[in-house]
């Protein structure tokens, strides 16, 4: 199973706790195969290459579907170079400050950085990921110069907030959840459909009223192309199982991922989708790779 990330992230730690539940399950030990670099991109042409025979498969991100539309060269196709087998699961976006900001709100936010400069300076962690392009989102919607300050992972982005080198952070909810519960950091908003359940008492952006603001951090499994159907609804079947225990529902909703199992044409049409409006992104802003 390639995560294609360092150890220790949100998905490598999704991947872990599910990889365990499939080795007991079906009684073949898997393991996670950490493969990172080029924002996701190394680790999934590694599997685009592999045999199609389900004993390599992919944990992945929405930089599956962002990196072709991001970087001008990329060495895979997400339709033509894989099997789509499930979205797994959903983690919230947080828009974050750090005390010092005088804004207690998003509206006190926009407010603070157009007496600012009318910049909107943030970290995240990388270029062309999701917390990047949420960010640049934003900032188009309300107005402000975008100043991206990209780190090598959702960790350092966090602590560079925490350290007040950058005012405010998009970042995943395992990261920064601690930080503002210690209130090293103020929450103001998330980004997804609904409130997160590890922030309950932090509104959305459509509720704060910044509906045009919206995406969550997802995680979903691919196999190679020409994967048998029948390898992948057995992955499939036995995915969905794992998600649906007890033990992975209360453990993911403690770091902020809510389950999702859904089908490989639902997976499908969110990467067309994702591609589509983040494409949009992209170009309203003129976005590069740093």
């Amino acid at each position: 199973m390639v995560v294609p990330f360092a150890p220790g992230g949100p998905t490598d730690i999704f991947a872990r706790l599910i990889v365990q539940k499939l080795s007991d399950q079906l009684g073949k030990q898997f393991y996670i195969e950490n493969v990172g670099g080029a924002s996701g991109g190394i680790g999934t042409v590694q599997v685009a290459k592999a045999a199609p025979d389900g004993y390599t498969i992919l944990f992945s991100v929405n930089s599956f579907a962002i990196n072709p539309i991001f970087f001008e060269k990329v060495a895979y196709d997400p339709f033509k170079d894989f099997e789509f087998v499930m979205l797994a699961a959903t983690n919230d976006v947080v828009f974050a400050v750090h005390p010092s900001v005088p804004a207690k709100t998003v509206k006190e936010f926009v407010a603070f950085a157009k007496g600012d400069g009318a910049r909107f300076t943030f970290s995240s962690g990388g270029a062309g990921s999701v917390t990047h392009l949420v960010g640049a989102q934003f900032g188009q919607s309300v107005g402000l110069e975008v100043v991206h300050v990209p780190y090598p992972g959702a960790g350092p982005a966090v602590a560079a907030a925490v350290a007040n080198h950058v005012p405010a952070v998009l970042s995943s909810t395992p990261p920064v959840v601690p930080h503002i519960l210690d209130g090293r950091l103020r929450a103001l908003a998330v980004t997804g459909k609904a409130r997160s359940p590890s922030l309950p008492d932090v509104p959305t952006m459509a509720e704060a009223g910044f509906a045009e603001t919206k995406g969550d951090q997802w995680v979903s499994v691919f196999a190679p192309a020409k994967t048998p159907k029948e390898i992948v609804a057995v992955l499939h079947r036995e995915l969905v199982k794992a998600l649906a225990s007890p033990d992975i529902k209360e453990r993911f909703a403690q770091i902020g991922f809510t389950p999702v199992g859904s089908t490989p044409e639902e997976l499908a049409a969110l990467i067309k989708s994702d591609t589509e409006n983040w494409g949009k992104v992209i170009r309203a802003g003129n976005l590069k790779p740093d």
